[in-house]
């Protein structure tokens, strides 16, 4: 006969799918699976990134094929989600507007990377006065409100994806460099970054094998983050004509050239808004969820709650 369990003695057993990624993962990504929040976030994530990668082979019209007898036309079995102002198919530039979205995001990110991350390591790491000067420096730039900082070096450099891309990475990379920072700050005063470097470790060899190790838990979220800007962003310079050049589908150009029909063809630009939406929410909802995961303080909160 099987024991049966007090009231007050162990706990229930956990479910099926938190027993199997307890097994099957490490520790840290099995945490992170085992969040239902994480895993519905995700989900939509990567039915949009797929969606994207396979828009190709979908059975869809061709983004820029216009059809000049459905001008604006209503969603119909014919185009499921209307019609724009010159007769494109509005599901087709949405679907292949996630690839822009996408793509924007991913390579943005990536510019905030490599410019802020460095950066708030070397300061963290260093402290003194090249800590003081670095920072004060990311204040200045942080102070300034980032659509406008966008629209300034996005029109510097002149208008197109690429210098959307490197614009949005820019003005992202301060943050990241703050971050970073702050990471590092606490991670240098380790017993193992101390046990290294008494054994003779350079501070090269200290801030990337010992220390920068320690922030990719904050890196992780905040990349996440910063995804949600850089597609919200990407759309807001593409709105004013500064981003996604014509004819390439984006959203945020689905959304300026379709807010003059709003009241008569509302399709227009309900699906791109829905689109940007979902988009964002989900990246901000993983971050808020991988950061209750992944950070210790956190969890330690909850489970004394």
């Amino acid at each position: 006969m099987p024991s049966r369990q007090s009231a007050a003695g162990s706990a229930v057993a956990p479910p099926q799918w938190e027993r199997a990624t307890r097994h099957r993962y490490p520790p840290v990504l099995g945490r992170v699976l085992r969040d239902s929040t994480v895993r519905v976030a995700g989900g939509v994530i990567l039915a949009m990134v797929v969606l994207a990668i396979i828009a190709p082979l979908l059975p869809l019209k061709s983004p820029e094929e216009t059809d000049l007898y459905a001008v604006r036309g209503e969603p119909s079995s014919a185009h499921w989600l209307g019609t724009d102002e010159i007769g494109r198919d509005v599901l087709s530039r949405l679907v292949y507007g996630a690839r822009v979205s996408m793509f924007v995001g991913l390579i943005s990110v990536s510019v905030a990377l490599v410019v802020g991350v460095p950066v708030g390591l070397a300061a963290g790491f260093r402290g003194g006065a090249a800590d003081t000067t670095i920072m004060r420096i990311v204040d200045v730039i942080i102070s300034v409100p980032p659509l406008l900082l966008a629209i300034a070096i996005t029109s510097t450099l002149g208008v197109g994806i690429r210098n959307a891309m490197i614009g949005i990475g820019l003005i992202a990379a301060p943050g990241y460099a703050r971050l970073i920072r702050g990471e590092a700050l606490v991670a240098r005063e380790l017993d193992y970054v101390t046990a290294a470097r008494s054994v003779g470790a350079g501070n090269l060899r200290l801030m990337f094998v010992h220390v920068f190790p320690a922030t990719w838990p904050a890196l992780i979220v905040q990349s996440s983050l910063g995804l949600a800007f850089a597609i919200l962003t990407e759309a807001a310079l593409s709105f004013l004509g500064l981003g996604v050049q014509p004819p390439m589908p984006s959203w945020g150009g689905m959304l300026r050239v379709g807010y003059p029909f709003i009241q008569t063809a509302p399709w227009m630009v309900l699906a791109p808004g829905a689109a940007i939406f979902v988009a964002v929410l989900a990246f901000n909802v993983l971050g808020d969820a991988l950061r209750d995961v992944l950070d210790p303080r956190l969890r330690n909160r909850t489970a004394t709650l």
